[in-house]
């Protein structure tokens, strides 16, 4: 039964119109109430039952659900976008352009443009005839504490078998993704006087100590675990940024090391905090001063969907494409978690993402739309 709704190319130019960053920073984050309310007009004008959930006073999830019976088909998009420089565009970041066959603007691959996408696809339907549930979600935060897919995940309401979501892949499927911990460790000394080594206890030599246990754990982890599904093979740790001391004159009463490590699926996170967090007491103890291990944010779970599931194959099959993997992280691994076997698929680049001047090629619309249309007939027909 066809509904009737803007435009693709209009809605994508409604959402990009409509700010929702999402930052860490305070004085940058926005609410994404607008983007959520827009794409609600629009799946209650198709028939969706929409409830628009609160995750708190300014950040909100959309989940919209038409079709009976369970275990259908959810297609999710995160509705938040990063920041921008708006003097490093060419154009308004907030307002579509369109040239080269591209169409600009922030947001315009990752990912708003993807929910148009699917609320399109979606419209071809007689909803009476669905045998199997359709499920449109809207998250928010997915650029920065990924609050929203965390929220559902808590539920524990399993919204659908499969998901598919439209992160920029170029219409590659994807299955895999690394995890991310990122921790702080910071040492504490006793300053003194310079002049007398005996007066203090230096954290920062007691630090590297600590780095040079850690990169022997590096390599040890590195030559443990490997999958050449991805591009780099092996876990990888970066050490981003350290801090230590105030003057050249005083012996440096604490020293703090902040760490990235991006591991494998089969990799444990727990684990992995355990035993850095084990290096360190054993170099504090050693060395007579204190510790504290902390976590930064909440880590990300790696994404690890079974190349046997129906959903891979099939995408395997219709885009004549193996599900792979990628670098960058999505929110599969909270759908995961709910048994929704899930792939990450989109139209779009991420080398584009989080670019000035990004865009989406118009090229990949209409493929991207007959894809969403195989998929909901497949998975809810």
């Amino acid at each position: 039964m066809m509904q009737t709704l803007p435009q693709t190319e209009e809605m994508i130019s409604q959402l990009i119109a409509t700010p929702s960053v999402s930052c860490v920073h305070a004085d940058l984050d926005m609410s994404n109430r607008a983007v959520v309310d827009l794409i609600a007009s629009w799946t209650e004008s198709l028939g969706f039952e929409t409830e628009i959930q609160a995750i708190n006073e300014d950040k909100f999830n959309l989940i919209a659900t038409t079709g009976k019976g369970d275990e259908g088909l959810v297609l999710s998009g995160h509705t938040d976008t990063v920041p921008c420089d708006e003097t490093l565009w060419q154009t308004d970041p907030f307002r579509i352009s369109k040239r080269e066959d591209r169409l600009y603007g922030l947001g315009s691959c990752d990912m708003k443009s993807f929910l148009a996408l699917a609320l399109t696809a979606s419209q071809s339907f007689d909803f009476r005839q669905l045998s199997k549930p359709l499920t449109i979600v809207a998250t928010a935060d997915e650029e920065s504490t990924m609050c929203g897919a965390k929220l559902i995940a808590d539920t524990g309401k399993k919204l659908g078998r499969y998901c598919v979501i439209g992160e920029p892949t170029d219409l590659r499927p994807i299955r895999q993704h690394k995890g991310v911990l990122s921790l702080s460790i910071r040492f504490n000394g006793q300053s003194g006087h310079a002049s007398d080594p005996a007066l203090g206890n230096s954290a920062l030599e007691g630090m590297h100590e600590f780095i040079t246990e850690l990169l022997k754990y590096r390599e040890g982890i590195q030559q443990q675990y490997r999958d050449p599904a991805f591009c780099i093979p092996t876990p990888t740790m970066n050490l981003g940024h350290i801090h230590g001391g105030d003057n050249s004159n005083r012996i440096c009463g604490a020293c703090e090391l902040l760490i990235d490590i991006r591991y494998l699926p089969n990799m444990s996170i727990e684990t992995l905090r355990t035993d850095i967090e084990e290096i360190a007491e054993t170099v504090a103890s050693r060395r007579l001063l204190s510790y504290v291990c902390q976590l930064l944010g909440e880590g990300l779970p790696a994404m690890d969907t079974s190349q046997a599931s129906e959903i891979a194959e099939y995408l395997s099959h219709v885009t004549g494409k193996a599900a792979s993997s990628v670098a960058f992280g999505t929110e599969a691994p909270y759908f995961n978690r709910m048994q929704t076997e899930t792939i990450v698929i989109g139209p779009g680049s991420i080398n584009q993402a989080h670019q000035p001047d990004e865009y989406l090629p118009i090229e990949q619309i209409k493929p991207s739309i007959t894809l969403l249309k195989n998929l909901i007939h497949k998975f809810c027909m």
